[in-house]
C-alpha cells in the first residue's frame, strides 16, 4: 500500500501551537471530509514534541532541526490515488487543500513524497 508522506515546517509567523492547532482543528477536518473523493484510505498527523531530547538526538547525530510535524496519506493504490487527482473534483479538492496548507505551512520548506512501508 503507497503511501504519500508530507514532512512539514510550518509557517514563519505562526508558533508551533498556533500551527498545530489549526493542522489538527481546520486542516484535518477538511482532508477527512474529502478523503473518499481523494481514495485515501488512512490519514494520520504526527506533531512533533518540543521536548529537550528531540534537540540532544539532533545535536548527537549532526542532522537537521526536526520538521514541525509528519502527515501520512495511505492509498490502496497509486492508480487510485492519480485516478481520484485526475478528475475534476480531484483537481478542485487538491487545489483546496494546497491553498488551506498555504495558510499554515511553509511550503518551500516542506516536502511531500511517496513511500512504500516495509516493517520489520
Amino acid at each position: 500500500m503507497p503511501k504519500m508522506v508530507m514532512c512539514v515546517t510550518r509557517h514563519p509567523d505562526l508558533s508551533r501551537e498556533a500551527f498545530g492547532e489549526y493542522w489538527l482543528n481546520n486542516h484535518g477536518p477538511l482532508f477527512k471530509k474529502h478523503a473518499a473523493a481523494l481514495k485515501a484510505t488512512k490519514y494520520v498527523q504526527s506533531h512533533t514534541l518540543d521536548i529537550p531530547v528531540n534537540d540532544d538526538m539532533r545535536e548527537s547525530r549532526g542532522t537537521l532541526p526536526a520538521y514541525d510535524g509528519i502527515a501520512e496519506i495511505s492509498f490502496a493504490s497509486e492508480q487510485d490515488f492519480l485516478d481520484a487527482i485526475k478528475t475534476p473534483e480531484g483537481q478542485a479538492i487538491t487545489a483546496e487543500l494546497r491553498d488551506n496548507e498555504s495558510k499554515f505551512v511553509d511550503l518551500g520548506k516542506s516536502s511531500v513524497f511517496f513511500v512504500q512501508e516495509h516493517e520489520l
